[in-house]
């Protein structure tokens, strides 16, 4: 690097880092290996499934430690447990304990001999206040019916970074708000280089949950954690490539756990190969979720109900041969 001023090195000579410096590239993934180093140390064992998650221990013993870059979460069913692990902590890093969690990298938490309530009320408000709508009228639905977005939607945004933000933040909404996943996978078609069109679309969606920034996820005390799955294709829905949309929700008991929309890579020739593809897609979703929930010592009930409204793309699955119109599926 570069000598600091005031320090005075003979000319052509730079400085050799010892170590990371605070806000170089660097600097996050050299304190992330730090920190899952330390961990490990402690007898924490590292989610192959999500590297972000450690675990040490099973049963009532069992710490979950969730981090996400330097906001770390801890949780067990034994106090003593959670409150071994900040000491340690302590002992290493300057640590800034803000007692049980309620607040989560915009995530609100609401603990009850109930259940749990996530929702994202401040996020939602911050985003209305924002836009200039704190004042302004609702929508009842997140897209105006029958509207079809195209990429000649009137004339091109002269700053198109505030759409790409706003379309960035309800992407993050979307965390506590399965409602709104389809409208921001529309949305986010058209960042490279949006119309006027899209920008009154992306304030018609803030309208939607401008009524409604209390609503998220609950997630009973009583939940059986058994899994339930959706999975549907809406064919040839993109008009401009006539790719299809791929959209599914898993449920945990009652509560959503999962939910994507997404556009299929490929073209598909009918409506049973979306199907098809859509159910690949989700299928490798519930694996991982099966697996992630495992390790957090949590048994899925197996086989998992799967739902699919295609009858030809069901007859797909159960029959592992692959016929003249579908032997093409193989490769994909």
């Amino acid at each position: 690097m570069t000598a600091p001023q005031g320090y005075e090195i003979p000319p052509g000579k730079v400085c050799k880092l010892e170590k990371s410096l605070y806000g170089l590239k660097q600097a996050s993934r050299k304190w992330n290996e730090e920190f899952t180093n330390k961990m490990k140390l402690f007898g924490f064992e590292q989610c192959s499934h999500d590297h972000c998650l450690f675990i040490k221990g099973t049963g009532v013993n069992l710490i979950a430690l969730l981090v996400y870059v330097d906001d770390i979460l801890i949780t067990s069913a034994s106090e003593n447990s959670i409150m071994i692990v900040k000491n340690y902590l302590d002992k290493l890093f300057t640590v800034k304990h803000l007692g049980n969690a309620k607040y989560f990298l915009g995530l609100e938490l609401a603990h009850s001999k109930q259940g749990l309530v996530v929702t994202q009320h401040k996020y939602a408000q911050d985003i209305i206040k924002d836009v200039g709508l704190k004042n302004g009228k609702n929508s009842t639905t997140p897209l105006p019916p029958g509207l079809k977005l195209s990429a000649d939607a009137g004339a091109a945004l002269t700053d198109p970074s505030r759409y790409r933000r706003l379309v960035g933040r309800l992407l993050y909404l979307g965390f506590t708000r399965p409602d709104l996943c389809y409208v921001v996978q529309q949305l986010s078609q058209h960042l490279q280089q949006p119309c006027e069109k899209h920008w009154e679309t992306a304030i018609h969606v803030v309208r939607y949950p401008k009524g409604s920034v209390s609503t998220g996820l609950f997630l009973p005390s009583n939940t059986d954690f058994s899994l339930r799955v959706y999975c549907d294709a809406d064919w040839a829905a993109c008009q401009t490539t006539r790719k299809s949309l791929t959209g599914f929700c898993i449920f945990m008991g009652q509560t959503p756990l999962s939910w994507k929309t997404k556009k299929q890579t490929t073209v598909a020739r009918s409506s049973a190969e979306a199907e098809y593809r859509s159910m690949a897609t989700t299928t490798c979703e519930v694996t991982w979720l099966i697996y992630l929930l495992k390790v957090l010592d949590i048994q899925v009930k197996q086989p998992v109900p799967f739902f699919c409204d295609n009858k030809a793309a069901l007859h797909i699955t159960a029959n592992p041969v692959f016929h003249e119109r579908t032997k093409h599926l193989e490769i994909d």
